[in-house]
């Protein structure tokens, strides 16, 4: 390569880990400015910038694989209804739409076009969860999409500068908490704004007029990569399945995992059919988690943009929960769609050699908790509602414990107790790991924790609950035990089902265990000095 070559190629690498920074900054202004506490503490949220076809460049280190993943290929959808020719400086966009976004109506997506030279450049992308949108909450007792709140097509939340003051009356009529969720909008709009800012100093700074270059260099050095990392597995194909609670009756989830020249093909035929409960997933946020899975372990070190995740091709049959039609309920398509990852591990189990993470919790346990009037019948406080997250154990990794209490694979940190309290008129009692809960094995799987939630005043309170591993509890493998199950009740004695909005009573409270991960291995192959570490620790009994 010549002097003058390499130095192309460096300058080539500078712009792009620019780029890196400049989505990192996008996100961080995300959360310093966002008023849903899913976004400020739990970081519930992606960003990202893509170039003027729709294919993502750089994402933030910063959100969720399904907010991400499933975000690069909403962009395509704005596009498609609002061509680039057609935008001008100070237009923004949004949408909530379940099949044009990332899943459900919580998740609100914000689409802004960079122009540079009055010339579009770039656009900058960004999602983040929003507490409330009105309809029955946040949860899966919904039949049809059209109960579970309001539903903004794309649509212009600025143009050329100036507020869609009807959208925004629109959402404001339609929610509990119409402040949170219209700021909300504005902290998604001024991060954009600040992402593409500091784009267009760069640009200056480099002498461009376009991303066209390095966005050409980023896709093709990222396919290129992943393919060559997908080409020194072994070709065939393996079969993974794995049964779960679902609302009232298990699902079955079924996959089939290629390995061929030109990539990795997951295919989830067999899965069961769409649910008549809110837990349906649509198509885009299938394949951001089942994409995932396989980028865990497979060219985990590839920036994640259009050139990475096109090799990885993720299919569902129409009509199967794992790929639901409008207008199937799909408010809690995270309760489903966040174990796929775990079934695309399980296919990787023998092509990988076993050096893959055993079945955890993998399901965010997310409870809403409402109260107040027009709540609890009778009740004169102020109404209120609150989404907060916990998670459960991870299972054992390759030559190591699973780690406790960790949100793999959204990635959500779990929500402080000082948030809860101050969010809402609610004591937490307890919060603590769950002893013994992490499977057997020479590796033993993360623990999960033991949470008890009680209203400030001792009124009855109303928690939606998204609830998975009750009954179906991650598994061990090569000996390994499984996790415990998780639990939900009240604290005097009766269960609570998993899934559902359900009444605790006055004076009472709820305790919610988050399940185990499952153990690898045989648990007489186990140190015995890290069995005594677990048992004076309080890890174990």
């Amino acid at each position: 390569m010549s002097d003058l070559g390499a130095l192309n190629k460096l300058r080539m690498q500078i712009m792009w880990d620019r780029l890196l920074a400049i989505v990192e900054e996008q996100a961080q202004t995300l959360i310093r400015t966002a008023f849903s506490t899913t976004v400020r503490e739990a970081g519930d949220l992606s960003s990202g910038v893509f170039d003027t076809k729709g294919r993502m460049l750089a994402q933030a280190v910063t959100g969720t694989p399904g907010h991400v993943n499933a975000m690069a290929a909403s962009v395509g959808f704005f596009l498609g209804k609002y061509p680039l020719a057609t935008l001008e400086p100070g237009d923004v966009l949004l949408t909530n739409d379940p099949w044009h976004g990332t899943g459900h109506l919580n998740d609100f997506t914000v689409v802004t076009p960079v122009f540079y030279n009055e010339k579009a450049v770039a656009l900058f992308a960004a999602t983040s969860h929003i507490a409330d949108v009105g309809g029955l909450g946040f949860g899966p007792d919904g039949r049809q999409v059209y109960e579970e709140g309001i539903n903004l097509p794309i649509a212009y939340l600025f143009r050329a500068g100036e507020l869609n003051r009807t959208l925004l009356e629109i959402l404001r009529a339609n929610v509990r908490d119409p402040i949170a969720a219209a700021g909300d909008l504005y902290s998604l709009t001024a991060c954009n704004k600040a992402g593409t800012d500091s784009l267009l100093e760069m640009l200056d700074e480099f002498g461009l007029d376009s991303l066209d270059e390095v966005g050409r260099m980023i896709i093709n050095n990222s396919r290129d990569a992943m393919l060559e990392e997908i080409r020194k597995l072994p070709q065939g194909q393996w079969r993974y399945t794995m049964q779960i609670d679902g609302y009232d009756e298990p699902v079955d989830l079924v996959c089939a995992l290629t390995i061929a020249d030109d990539g990795i093909d997951i295919d989830f035929d067999g899965t069961s059919q769409t649910s008549a409960h809110g837990i349906n997933v649509p198509l885009t946020y299938t394949q951001a988690y089942a994409s995932f899975g396989a980028r865990c372990v497979i060219g985990n070190d590839i920036p994640n943009n259009a050139g990475s995740l096109g090799v990885v091709r993720v299919t569902a049959p129409e009509g199967s929960i794992l790929n639901a039609s409008r207008p199937a309920a799909v408010s809690a398509r995270h309760a489903i769609g966040q174990l796929l990852p775990d079934v695309v591990l399980g296919c990787l189990e023998e092509p990988l050699d076993g050096k893959v993470p055993v079945e955890g919790a993998a399901c965010l346990f997310g409870p809403v908790f409402l109260g107040g009037r027009g709540v609890i019948p009778g009740s004169d406080s102020e109404a209120f509602v609150m989404n907060a997250f916990y998670a459960g154990g991870t299972g054992a990794r390759p030559g190591k414990d699973g780690l406790s209490c960790t949100a793999f694979p959204s990635g959500v940190r779990s929500t402080p107790v000082e948030i809860t309290e101050n969010a809402a008129p609610l004591i937490m009692w307890c919060k603590e790991y769950r002893p013994g809960s992490g499977g057997n094995g020479e590796y033993r799987g993360g623990l999960g924790q033991i949470m008890e939630f009680a209203h400030a005043s001792g009124e009855a309170f109303a928690v939606s609950k998204m609830f998975d591993r009750i009954d179906h509890p991650p598994r061990g493998r090569d000996g390994g035990g499984p996790g415990a199950p998780a639990r939900v009740y009240i604290k005097s004695g009766g269960k609570l089902k998993g899934m559902g909005r359900e009444i605790i009573p006055a004076g009472e409270s709820m305790i919610l265990e988050t399940a185990g991960g499952g153990g690898r291995g045989s648990p007489s192959d186990r140190d015995s000095e890290a069995n005594a570490s677990d048992e004076k620790n309080g890890l174990i009994f």
